[in-house]
């Protein structure tokens, strides 16, 4: 088992879990589940700002081998893997690309939607998998007893169970899981640094393309989409994960984690220290922009809108590690500009976006 990584990209943010824990009885099966998913997250994030801060020689002694990678020819490759509830990775191979569904219906849920992740990043943006390269799409589900979280560990996506009461399976939802594996984008590409903004941004761009996964899959426009993050992960018809429509709405008054306190806009900026300076809070308000800049535009959001963010996210001249919101802002400018450049009404609803989030 490896046990050290270069980016933890965990779904679920601190500050649902201290809600759930602080509303939960002390002494329910609960409790515990949400105790034990909480030290498990702190562990994670605790290895990741370690290995941030080592020097190159030290990462090399601490990361794990390279997962083998596919063919030159662009072609997916993905193999899904059982903890068996266990804290270990990878697992024991369940799945492996090209071979018949299984009766574990996790499995077919993560294998399923790594092949509409890969589709659409080759699809629309000639990518060769996650890091362009042709990386293979390695998965684990089952993680640990009742595990409350899903994340990229920098090399592999992992997925709970969840307990059964709050949360559900971490498979069930195409955007999760896209949000996720494109942590894994986002490393390879800008590889912003998972602190204040730029950690926002990193979770943003997570939603962003999570979202748009979903959407063309199931073939959504802008205005027939429902802009959520994890609708089916969480359990009970009203509640979601997040919501770039309109942040701070995705749960409203839910028995045990109260209403979404994410902000849509600069006004409502929080600097939490237990969630990296709310790099999970925060990244409503880039979420908000991008759902803007869509409905302004129109049509399906991967067509133009997501052009631009992809575009941005690509630039690493104009979007360093710490890129700041406003850095970001102006990527997006540049890139409906260089894209679009008979068509100024692309770049003035990006710009409209922007400024309408306080940015």
């Amino acid at each position: 088992m490896c046990t050290h990584h270069a980016s933890i990209n965990c779904l679920v943010p601190p500050y649902m879990m201290r809600q759930l824990m602080e509303n939960t009885g002390e002494k329910t099966a609960l409790f515990k589940t949400v105790v034990q998913s909480l030290v498990t997250d702190a562990r994670l994030r605790s290895q990741r700002k370690v290995f941030h801060y080592l020097p190159e020689a030290g990462k090399k002694i601490l990361t794990c081998a390279p997962l083998a990678r596919a063919t030159k020819k662009a072609a997916v490759n993905r193999e899904v893997y059982t903890a068996g509830n266990k804290q270990t990775e990878p697992g024991k191979l369940v799945r492996a690309e090209g071979s018949k569904p299984v009766k574990d219906k996790d499995v077919n849920n993560v294998y399923d939607a790594a092949g509409y992740v890969w589709d659409f990043y080759n699809s629309l943006f000639s990518r060769n998998s996650i890091d362009n390269k042709g990386l293979k799409i390695v998965q684990t589900v089952h993680y640990k007893q009742k595990y409350d979280n899903a994340f990229w560990d920098g090399q592999q996506m992992v997925y709970g169970d969840g307990d059964g009461k709050i949360f559900g399976s971490f498979t069930q939802d195409i955007d999760v899981i896209g949000h996720e594996l494109t942590h894994g984008v986002v490393q390879y590409e800008c590889n912003l640094v998972y602190q204040d903004q730029s950690g926002a941004l990193n979770e943003s761009l997570a939603d962003v393309f999570g979202i748009m996964i979903k959407q063309k899959t199931l073939n959504l426009g802008v205005a027939q989409s429902d802009w959520l993050i994890g609708e089916n992960v969480m359990i009970g018809a009203k509640y979601a994960l997040r919501s770039l429509k309109a942040p701070g709405t995705a749960y409203v008054n839910h028995p045990q984690l109260g209403t979404d306190p994410q902000p849509a806009n600069m006004s409502g900026y929080t600097n939490d220290p237990t969630d990296n300076g709310g790099v999970h809070l925060n990244s409503g308000i880039p979420n908000h922009a991008f759902y803007l800049a869509c409905m302004k535009v129109g049509g399906f959001a991967w067509e133009k809108v997501g052009r631009i963010w992809y575009g941005a996210m690509c630039d690493k001249k104009n979007v360093p590690t710490t890129a700041n919101f406003a850095d970001f802002k102006n990527a997006t400018i540049l890139q409906a500009q260089k894209l679009f450049k008979t068509d100024k009404t692309i770049e003035k609803a990006v710009t409209d976006a922007w400024t309408s989030v306080g940015v």
